[in-house]
C-alpha cells in the first residue's frame, strides 16, 4: 500500500464503503462503489483537489450504485462493471425498490474475468466472484497487495446470498477458490464494515 492513498467514505442508509484510490504522488483518483450521497463524495474529492478519472463498480445493488450517474455526469468520466451484472443494475434485482429507494445506474464499460484495467498507472485485475450477485466482482491491485471485495468478502463474514441471483455455494467457491489463494498479506477493503486481510480470513474458511 505504500504507493497508494485510499480514502474510505461511508455513505447511504446501509453504510456502504465508497473508496477513493490514487497514487500518493498523483492528483488523479478512481472512485469505487459510489453508493449514495454524491455531494459528500464530490466534496471530499474537491477538498483534496483531486481529479476523478473513472468509477469501478463491484456489483449492481442500489447501495453501491446510487451516486454513479451523478458523478459520471459531474466529472465527465466512465464507469466499469462486470458484464454479467448488466441485467442486475437496472432491474428489480438491484433491490432499490424493495428497500424503498428506487435506483438506477449505468456502466459505460463492461469487463470480464481476468481483465486488467490500468488507470493512472494503477492496474486493477478483475476477479469474477459470483454469489452475492451473479456478476459480483473484486478488483485486485496485485502490485500493492490490495483487494476491493465489494460484498463478496467481509471481515470474518461474507455478503448475503438470499437476494436475486445470489448463491451460497457460489460465494463460498468464489472466496475459497479465487480470494483465499491470494497472498496472505493482501489487505481487503470490503463494501461494508472494517478492513481485513486474506490471512485473517483463511482460518474462518478452512473447513470448506
Amino acid at each position: 500500500m505504500k504507493n497508494l492513498d485510499i480514502t474510505k467514505i461511508i455513505v447511504g442508509p446501509v453504510r456502504t464503503n465508497c473508496y477513493l484510490v490514487r497514487r500518493v504522488d498523483s492528483d488523479k483518483v478512481i472512485i469505487i462503489d459510489p453508493g449514495d450521497e454524491a455531494d459528500i463524495i464530490e466534496r471530499k474529492i474537491l477538498t483534496k483537489a483531486l481529479k476523478p478519472i473513472a468509477i469501478l463498480l463491484t456489483h449492481g445493488h442500489f447501495d453501491h450504485i446510487g451516486a454513479v450517474d451523478t458523478l459520471r455526469t459531474r466529472f465527465g468520466i466512465k464507469s466499469y462493471m462486470l458484464e454479467q451484472e448488466k441485467d442486475v443494475i437496472n432491474s428489480e434485482a438491484n433491490l432499490g425498490r424493495a428497500f424503498g429507494i428506487p435506483t438506477t445506474g449505468h456502466a459505460d464499460i463492461l469487463v470480464k474475468e481476468g481483465d486488467e484495467i490500468t488507470l493512472d498507472e494503477i492496474t486493477f485485475k478483475v476477479i469474477h466472484t459470483p454469489g452475492h450477485t451473479i456478476g459480483s466482482c473484486c478488483y485486485l491491485v496485485e502490485a500493492e497487495k490490495v483487494l476491493f471485495s465489494g460484498d463478496t468478502l467481509f471481515y470474518h463474514s461474507h455478503g448475503r446470498t438470499d437476494f436475486p441471483t445470489g448463491s451460497e455455494s457460489a460465494i463460498i467457491r468464489s472466496i475459497t477458490e479465487k480470494l483465499l489463494v491470494l497472498d496472505s498479506d493482501t489487505v481487503v477493503y470490503p463494501g461494508h464494515e472494517m478492513d481485513t486481510t486474506i490471512g485473517q480470513e483463511k482460518a474462518l474458511y478452512d473447513f470448506y
